[in-house]
């Protein structure tokens, strides 16, 4: 029976968070590896009560285990968060964020294919969050292509499912708190010729809260992964041989 672990970063998400719990613990339930699935909420240093309302959380989802951390940004969070997957045993690894935008009901579509794949990544044909996101997207897949030469139709949907070992292989690639994780997971299952397949999926506006990226910081993202990118293309090459 799969183990299946659920990683949800969240920093300011109190008007979310409840609900993002009892729309994914479901899943978890359904799938629970006979009891050692669980739906993993990290709290990344949230300046609202986030970590309160989850942590109240487990009193009525045995499967609910929240975490907490310092702020250090949504990318060192899910990094975290795969991480404490790997060390508690997951087979499986499904991440999605916390702010409303993907649909639990698309989950299953993924998992019952899961064996035929390493990974699995939804690809958000229509989104609801705006021109200016969907436009950062297809630079970020430009960019795998300038450094990767991967086609991939989305690099970085916050809806993906992976055996732990795929996933376990490829973060000693990456800095310890790379900002970008799902892109980098996404672009070596292309470059390392791995059984990847791409979903589509609905995303839909942010159900509640502030968006805690924007354009600035979208901007301040990229230029740091531009210069980690030329470090992490010799870990490839080396790896590649």
């Amino acid at each position: 029976m799969d183990t299946l672990y659920i990683v949800i970063p969240a920093y300011n998400e109190s008007e979310n968070i409840k609900r993002t719990i009892e729309e994914w613990c479901p899943v978890v339930e359904k799938h629970n590896g006979g009891g050692a699935s669980r739906l993993v909420i990290i709290n990344d240093g949230s300046r609202d009560d986030t970590y309160e309302i989850a942590s109240a959380e487990c009193e009525t989802h045995p499967l609910l285990t929240v975490l907490t951390k310092p702020n250090g940004g949504h990318g060192s969070t899910v990094l975290y968060g795969y991480r404490y997957a790997l060390e508690n045993g997951a087979d499986y690894i499904f991440q999605t964020d916390s702010d409303g935008q993907t649909d639990p009901e698309e989950f299953e579509k993924f998992w019952q294919i899961r064996e035929g794949y390493d990974a699995i990544f939804g690809n958000r044909t229509s989104r609801g969050d705006g021109f200016s996101r969907a436009v950062v997207e297809k630079v970020l897949c430009a960019v795998l292509w300038t450094y990767f030469h991967v086609s991939v139709p989305d690099a970085n949907a916050p809806f993906r499912l992976m055996k732990t070992d795929y996933v376990a292989e490829y973060l000693p690639l990456m800095p310890e708190n790379y900002n970008l994780p799902n892109a980098l997971l996404t672009a070596f299952g292309a470059y390392f010729h791995r059984k990847i397949r791409f979903i589509p999926i609905s995303f839909k506006p942010r159900q509640g809260g502030t968006n805690s990226i924007n354009i600035r910081k979208i901007v301040k993202i990229g230029r740091q992964a531009l210069h980690d990118f030329c470090e992490i293309q010799k870990a490839v090459a080396k790896k590649r041989g």
